[in-house]
């Protein structure tokens, strides 16, 4: 498959057809040239995919902030390179949007990358499957991003209780001291799975952790029937996850709208 076609494929089965990234409340729907997922606070808001032109992108835009802003609801529009028109990050900047750090959309296929990779000595990985098992990867995220991570919590408990087939989550234990966490989203009835919150403690950091952390999650995902990994991959994370066969796809920033 060429660069055009995977383009293609992530863009019909992860965004236009994007289903709600996890049980209960979140709605994925259909606006005009905009799908859009809305959830109740914490979750995740977001616009995923959209089709305008230089007529429809600033009242598809008026019409997503009086949405979000009608429901106290801050979100996000997930910008990506190849979207149009060519000037939607100006325009969403113009309407009071604020961007995040740009990254870059990565795509593995399963059976060309690397997976050798183990934890360093020292360090073991552990299935989390449980509250306990998330407090420990909540723990790393705040930690490794210095962000919040109330959402995570909720979010992560709610898809163990409800949906457990649908995420795969690691931590890496030095110890009794959690020192690096991710997880595995799958999107049944399409080939992707995604890679998501691989962080290390910075001190941990250099040692192999988060390397061993994507091979560890290639795997699983494998086993589950899965052939395409997809990341946002930040500046730090891209040469580790070329090393390890990934592409690069496309860029994508988000872009924050808070009421």
């Amino acid at each position: 498959m060429d660069h055009a076609a995977l383009l293609a494929l992530f863009d019909r089965d992860l965004r236009e057809g994007a289903r709600p990234d996890g049980p209960g409340s979140a709605r994925v729907e259909r606006v005009g040239a905009v799908v859009r997922q809305t959830a109740a606070a914490p979750g995740y808001n977001c616009v995923m995919w959209s089709a305008l032109d230089e007529d429809t992108a600033d009242p598809a835009i008026a019409e997503q902030i009086a949405h979000y802003t009608r429901l106290g609801l801050t979100f996000e529009w997930k910008l990506y390179g190849h979207d149009r028109p060519a000037d939607l990050g100006q325009r969403l900047r113009a309407a009071g949007f604020t961007p995040e750090p740009r990254e870059t959309l990565m795509i593995g296929r399963i059976a060309g990358l690397s997976l050798d990779a183990e934890p360093p000595r020292g360090v073991r990985f552990v299935p989390v499957t449980d509250a306990h098992g998330v407090e420990l990867v909540a723990a790393v995220h705040e930690k490794a991003f210095g962000a919040d991570s109330s959402w995570l919590r909720s979010e992560l408990l709610a898809r163990l209780a409800a949906a457990p087939d649908s995420v795969v989550a690691v931590v890496a234990m030095a110890g009794d001291e959690p020192v690096g966490a991710a997880r595995l989203e799958l999107v049944p009835g399409t080939r992707f799975a995604g890679l998501w919150g691989g962080g290390i403690v910075e001190e941990w950091r250099g040692r192999g952790i988060y390397r061993a952390l994507v091979a560890h999650r290639a795997r699983a995902a494998a086993a589950r029937g899965h052939d395409l990994l997809r990341v946002d991959a930040s500046d730090l994370s891209r040469p580790v996850l070329e090393r390890l066969g990934f592409t690069p796809l496309t860029s994508t920033t988000p872009y924050v709208y808070t009421p």
